[in-house]
């Protein structure tokens, strides 16, 4: 009979990337997968590598009565999910943070069944510090300040992201052009759709004429910084998504962009300079301490959103974009803190959890 890990994730890509990544090592080795999430993440579900889905109660809250509603949901979910182990003789549950994480995470935890719980940023998140220090082992893409016994295995990037670690970065040199990438996110996106080509149609004309740049930009925002571009003689490609992120990421020069764990994972497995503006409303402000480790290695410029004024990003990318040998330092930083096999990392751990 095969063996069973349950991969427990939902809400964001950012805990659905690396949860996939997983996902495809675990059945790689023969593993059966299933993947647990709440019904919001149905959408991720489709394409996710799992032999089966199991759809969860669950919730978040705020104040007494929404956490109250929300623990409810959560422990509703956890017998739906205690039932759907036992059928299955789970051997062992991976949890990747969010409240969609919990009923799973917490049905194992009542079964004893061997648990693993996988932490993106730089900081516990909350659902993930409720619970580690109950379950078995706890992985995590940076180091954890005043937490020992934390697996440090970094984050599992898309299938499509890894090759980028064998390719050699190429800095714009002569008159040869110069390819920016950015990227924005959902959350506080409009300061990047405005400041930013705003700031590079500022930079002096010998930089700008070389600029290609592909940027996401929200909806109500997309038509102006197409503007700004065009009146600025700059070639560029402003759209709300961008599939081919990989094919994008492995001609560019320069990332301007947020500091989620995912993002700052798959820059340093490309190797790509970067320069960030950590969202300021992440909780326990986890993005700027995501961000350092790209800055400490040379990598990066972080930005605090509330200096990131459309000047200040002019002086930043004029500095950087001019200036070639900078440019691959930075790639070489990026390169110098990239765990491309963390997939492969962090599969070994729940392997060794499950059979201990």
């Amino acid at each position: 009979m095969s063996r069973t890990c349950v991969v427990a994730a939902g809400g964001t890509g950012g805990h659905m990337f690396p949860a996939e990544a997983l996902a495809r090592e675990m059945s790689a080795r023969g593993w059966r997968v299933i993947l647990a999430t709440d019904h919001r993440g149905e959408e991720f579900a489709h394409g996710f590598p799992a032999d089966d889905r199991l759809f969860l109660d669950a919730a978040t809250g705020r104040g007494p009565v929404g956490l109250m509603k929300a623990g409810v949901a959560i422990l509703r979910g956890a017998r739906q999910a205690r039932t759907a182990f036992r059928k299955a003789e789970a051997r062992v549950v991976v949890g990747f943070g969010g409240y969609p994480s919990a009923p799973a995470l917490i049905a194992a935890l009542m079964d004893r069944r061997p648990t693993v719980i996988h932490e993106q940023n730089a900081v516990l998140g909350r659902t993930n510090r409720m619970l580690a220090e109950r379950v078995n082992a706890v992985a995590s893409t940076f180091p954890i300040g005043g937490r020992a016994g934390v697996h440090v295995v970094g984050s599992p990037v898309r299938p499509e992201i890894r090759p980028l670690f064998d390719r050699a970065y190429s800095p714009p040199t002569g008159d040869a052009p110069i390819r920016v990438l950015v990227t924005g996110g959902s959350q506080g996106a409009r300061l990047l759709s405005e400041a930013v080509p705003q700031a590079l149609a500022a930079l002096p004309a010998t930089l700008r004429s070389r600029l290609e740049v592909s940027q996401q930009s929200r909806a109500e925002t997309l038509e102006a910084a197409r503007q700004v571009y065009q009146e600025a003689g700059i070639k560029a490609e402003v759209a709300p998504f961008f599939r081919d992120m990989a094919g994008l990421l492995a001609p560019a020069h320069l990332l301007i962009g947020r500091a989620g764990a995912s993002t700052c994972a798959e820059l340093a497995v490309a190797a790509m300079p970067s320069v960030l503006i950590p969202l300021a409303i992440a909780t326990d402000d986890h993005q700027s301490l995501n961000a350092r480790s790209l800055v400490d290695a040379g990598a990066a410029v972080s930005v605090p959103e509330g200096q990131a004024t459309p000047g200040r990003l002019t002086s930043i990318l004029g500095d950087v974009l001019g200036d070639p040998s900078r440019l691959t330092a930075m790639s070489a930083g990026a390169r110098s803190v990239a765990i491309p096999d963390a997939a492969v990392r962090l599969a070994d751990l729940v392997a060794s959890t499950a059979a201990a």
